[in-house]
């Protein structure tokens, strides 16, 4: 459900637009009304709208001034609402990507025609988040990639734990088997590993996985669980909170939001 947030000086207009308009129908709740301009940007940052519908003319703080220092910070679609026509505030307005400007007395058909549009912007923007976090994954991996190719930049010692990462991710491994084959303390490999590559070896170790493990998710038929194992978690429920963690959702939902950009 979308949060709305009402800011109108005029109590009158500002009840009348919270019990006239039914805002069920268009999947909204007005979460809080603000007297001014001062008001509502408290109200914006307490509620985290997703939706501001504002008046233009009010004390304190007008509306215009208002949006200047909120809308991007807290990235809502704003309605303003005004009985001037005058075509600065409306320049100014669209200038701050507001999304429609309507004059008083309000048309509650032409207002929830404008919500409808509002909404359908919103879930696009949306898309588009999605999009890049399933899509988007070019620069961790180039990231990575940068570090496992830096020939002649990584010290002896450095390129073989990137060698051995990269050869035997898909086993359980730990910087432990390195201390042996090397002969060296497990303090000194991970304190040379981050000052050369900016990660610690559990660190890169895990992100390597998690990017292999988005490869096979992209273009197999792999089952999550058989996924995580392809790419050397024994434990499901851990590699479900390391690729949170990194990816900042659980396969499953990456998944899904992969089939959705897919078929759009």
């Amino acid at each position: 459900m979308y949060k709305v947030l009402l800011v109108e000086d005029e109590d009158i207009i500002r009840k009348g637009l919270m019990f006239t308009m039914n805002w069920l129908e268009f999947d909204c709740t007005v979460v809080s009304e603000a007297v001014n301009g001062k008001d509502g940007l408290d109200k914006i940052d307490r509620f985290h709208p997703d939706i501001v519908i504002t008046d233009v003319k009010m004390p304190f703080i007008d509306g215009i001034e208002m949006l200047k220092r909120s809308i991007d910070e807290f990235e809502y679609e704003a309605i303003i609402i005004s009985g001037y026509s005058e075509f600065e505030y409306a320049r100014e307005a669209v200038s701050l990507g507001v999304s429609d400007y309507l004059l008083k007395p309000l048309d509650m058909e032409l207002l929830g025609n404008t919500l409808q549009k509002v909404i359908h912007k919103i879930a696009v923007k949306k898309e588009i988040k999605d999009y890049h976090q399933v899509s988007g994954l070019s620069s961790d991996w180039n990231a990575i990639h940068n570090v496992l190719t830096a020939e002649g930049h990584h010290t002896k010692n450095v390129r073989e734990m990137l060698d051995y990462i990269e050869s035997n991710y898909d086993k359980k491994i730990s910087i432990n088997d390195l201390c042996d084959k090397l002969n060296l303390s497990a303090t000194y490999l991970n304190a040379n590993f981050k000052n050369e590559t900016h990660y610690t070896f559990n660190d890169f170790l895990n992100r390597y996985r998690i990017l292999r493990a988005i490869d096979i998710l992209k273009t197999s038929e792999m089952k999550v669980y058989q996924t995580a194992e392809a790419v050397g978690f024994q434990d499901y429920k851990y590699f479900i909170q390391v690729f949170k963690k990194y990816i900042g959702c659980s396969p499953i939902k990456f998944l899904n939001t992969l089939e959705k950009v897919r078929t759009n």
